[in-house]
């Protein structure tokens, strides 16, 4: 059974068409990558499978189950977790305590009003486990801005995986990272995916480095149209894709 089918999927705000029409599936276990230029449709494409906007037209499926109108906990709790282009952490607060409010959030049952959440040993020994996974367990006691924005956007991938997702949805993961630090997390991030081999992941980014080196799959938006799909060295070679990054059809 297909991870996530997407069925003729449109977004209009008003008079603007953002998206248009847009057909894909992703497998379990896939790493699918979304490109294309500012304004294509990509980060409203992200919101309407993680619930945030909602859809003007098509429909989401996750793992069979119709997800078009639920709301993102909903979705969280079927399997599909998300990440932003922008960091969404406590900054003022503990690294270990935005790990562990996390690692509470993705849970169903509600808060235990009082009962410290550092006091629930499951929690805590998932929280160590996941960021010894980044190297950062021993800045758990560190405030999250004292952190790098490269260690901040790896702990936003963490935060994702915390709920075991059965898909995850990365908006830009290496915004703002330089070429080192870019290539640091790729590297960590298919270090984590090593022991979820059935986890799928869809991912947009602008990094090119990143998009041939971690998806199986691409696919490029346009307009708010998918314009084309295939592997790495497929779309390298498409006419249309070399249009729309070069300007033209030659090289």
């Amino acid at each position: 059974m297909e991870m996530l089918k997407v069925d003729g999927l449109s977004k209009r705000f008003g008079g603007l068409q953002a998206l248009s029409d847009v057909s894909f599936n992703a497998n379990p276990g896939e790493k699918l990558a979304i490109i294309g230029p500012n304004g294509a449709g990509k980060t409203t494409l992200f919101h309407l499978l993680g619930g945030q906007l909602p859809a003007t037209t098509g429909r989401i499926f996750l793992q069979g189950q119709d997800i078009t109108r639920m709301p993102p906990r909903y979705r969280l709790h079927l399997g599909l977790a998300r990440s932003f282009q922008l960091n969404n952490l406590f900054f003022n607060l503990a690294l270990i305590d935005n790990m562990l409010l996390a690692l509470k959030g993705a849970e169903r049952r509600h808060f235990e009003m009082f009962q410290p959440l550092n006091a629930r040993n499951d929690l805590v020994a998932t929280a160590q486990r996941l960021l010894e996974s980044i190297g950062l367990w021993e800045m758990r006691f560190a405030p999250v801005a004292t952190l790098s924005y490269g260690d901040q956007r790896m702990v936003e991938v963490i935060f994702a995986l915390s709920s075991s997702p059965k898909l995850i949805l990365l908006d830009e993961p290496t915004a703002g990272l330089s070429t080192a630090e870019a290539n640091a997390f790729a590297d960590t991030f298919r270090q984590l995916l090593k022991d979820r081999e059935d986890t799928s992941v869809i991912f947009c980014a602008h990094d090119m480095d990143l998009v041939f080196n971690l998806a199986d799959r691409i696919m490029v938006l346009y307009f708010g149209q998918l314009v084309a799909q295939g592997t790495p060295q497929e779309i390298q070679t498409n006419p249309k894709v070399r249009e729309i990054y070069l300007g033209s059809e030659g090289s």
